[in-house]
């Protein structure tokens, strides 16, 4: 008899031994059920969160301009922009005319607002 078992009867120690199957079982069980969930529910968030950190951490360092221990982004920035000057400027056009609607906008509500008040 194991020392787990200590005092118990010879049909205690065999009850134990069956609560304590019963227990595995429903434990194994619920393991096999969480991983499941875990694969098949939560598996594409985990890569694709991965992934957004990643790009975050890349567009960071676009943005940023920063040369950083294994990352050169000034070159990385330049290979960009000379491989792709004409799409950025025509992209960096339409951003400032989107802006400038944007503060034509915010003009005319506060003078609208300025003579209502």
């Amino acid at each position: 008899m194991p020392d787990t078992y200590e005092g118990l009867s010879e049909p205690g120690v065999k009850e134990a031994e069956k609560i304590i199957e019963a227990f595995k079982e429903k434990l194994s069980i619920a393991a096999e059920q969480a991983i499941s969930d875990l694969y098949i529910n939560i598996g594409e968030y985990i890569e694709s969160d991965s992934w957004t950190n990643y790009q975050n951490y890349l567009m960071d360092g676009l943005k940023g301009y920063k040369k950083s221990g294994r990352w050169d982004w000034d070159s990385v920035r330049e290979k960009i922009f000379t491989d792709h000057r004409e799409e950025i400027i025509k992209d960096l056009n339409q951003d400032l005319l989107k802006e400038i609607e944007r503060l034509k906008a915010s003009v005319k509500y506060l003078e609208e607002r300025q003579r209502n008040f």
